[in-house]
């Protein structure tokens, strides 16, 4: 069994385990209640006979104890009444008021009707029959649960909801502990890949410069130059993934400007491409150029996926009072539905066939974890395309 499988097999333990104390914890509660709602049908019980005898005593006989026992039920709420209903006595009730039962205001009598309404839905009564002068008189003592039983019927569910809390801290640390893990790894396989190209990159340079004492066509050896610029900055990109990028001071429409025509020149002739600069024509921020222009590439990619190769892409940069860069990346593509605006930004998600589904999770983290600022999908419409809005922070 190897490593992996390992884990999965002691997860499922673990949530079977907690599952089962869980389960446990609740049953022992359930008998626990069960019991002391006996004993508190018990107490009631001894409390009617000693009700019953008080009312059966005679004058000479020491009623003490049975008074005793009456007075000290101080928790369980009950209230008395005569064989045809009407109200004698209560105890532990929120009515301030005193027997009898005639003199109570009408709120009062509202709040005892209410109770011995729910009293008598909660538990049996218990009868107390005893004769007076050759009467047969019966009477009847409703109770209801005391608030200590009430409070340990919550018991268990509160103890539930904290064992949730806990597992769901538990979770979240393990889940993020992963996510850290699966970041320093990919990390570090972005820096080995900028430095595994670093080594024939160099090698390109010096083969640049012998063509040129070979005396090859100038134009040729201008473009190979910008191609092995163009993988020095890749490779400056990966080197950066993981560590905090510095930010400087830059023109973001001349940087656009670079990115924009270094894709015009490789992309398809069937892909219209246009620029158009708002309010100003230098527009400054803080920014680091390599992954500035990673941001413009990434949306372009994605707009010419989206267009199959063919239609138009129209960049758009402005000045938002003078506070916000705001970058709108247009294509003619087939568009995006609206419930997923917000998914196409995870990580791993693509609606290709190939593809690692990162070029837009690594747009977002670069423009909202690394300048601070904000990309979204302005909107979008099926079958006629979508807008792409990326803002930064500029600087006056």
């Amino acid at each position: 069994m190897n490593l992996p499988q390992n884990k999965t097999l002691l997860r499922w333990i673990l949530i079977c385990t907690a599952f089962l104390v869980v389960a446990l914890i609740l049953w022992n509660t359930n008998i626990f209640f069960q019991k002391f709602k006996q004993e508190e049908r018990l107490k009631m019980e001894v409390l009617a006979t000693a009700y019953k005898n008080f009312n059966t005593a005679d004058l000479d006989v020491d009623i003490r104890l049975e008074n005793k026992i009456i007075e000290s039920n101080k928790s369980i709420p009950m209230i008395v009444t005569s064989e045809k209903g009407d109200i004698k006595l209560w105890s532990n009730l929120d009515v301030q008021e005193k027997p009898p039962y005639n003199s109570l205001s009408n709120e009062g009598r509202m709040k005892l009707t209410k109770e011995l309404k729910s009293m008598k839905s909660e538990n049996e009564p218990l009868a107390v029959i005893y004769e007076i002068e050759g009467i047969n008189i019966t009477e009847y003592i409703y109770y209801k649960d005391s608030d200590l039983l009430n409070k340990l019927q919550y018991y268990p569910l509160a103890l539930v909801l904290i064992l949730l809390l806990f597992g769901t801290v538990i979770y979240l640390v393990f889940k993020s502990n992963k996510v850290a893990e699966q970041n320093k790894l990919w990390a570090g396989m972005a820096k080995e890949t900028a430095h595994q190209i670093g080594t024939p990159l160099s090698s390109l340079l010096g083969w640049v410069e012998i063509l040129r004492m070979e005396n090859a066509d100038e134009n040729t050896v201008v473009e190979i130059e910008k191609d092995v610029e163009r993988l020095n900055t890749i490779a400056d990109r990966f080197s950066k993934i993981g560590s905090i990028p510095k930010l400087t001071r830059h023109d973001v429409v001349l940087e656009t400007q670079k990115a924009f025509d270094y894709y015009q020149s490789r992309s398809s002739k069937l892909v219209d491409f246009s620029l158009d600069i708002k309010n100003k024509q230098k527009i400054y921020a803080l920014i680091n150029t390599q992954l500035f222009s990673w941001v413009i590439e990434n949306l372009i990619k994605n707009a010419i996926d989206a267009m199959q190769g063919k239609g138009s892409i129209n960049i758009q940069i402005s000045s938002k009072d003078d506070k916000y860069i705001v970058i709108d990346v247009t294509d003619s593509g087939k568009g995006i539905p609206k419930n997923l605006f917000k998914k196409i930004f995870d990580p791993g998600y693509t609606t290709k066939k190939r593809g690692w589904g990162l070029g837009l999770s690594l747009t977002k983290r670069i423009v909202e974890d690394y300048h601070d600022g904000k990309v979204y999908v302005k909107k979008s419409e099926l079958g006629k395309g979508t807008t792409f809005t990326a803002m930064f922070n500029e600087l006056v």
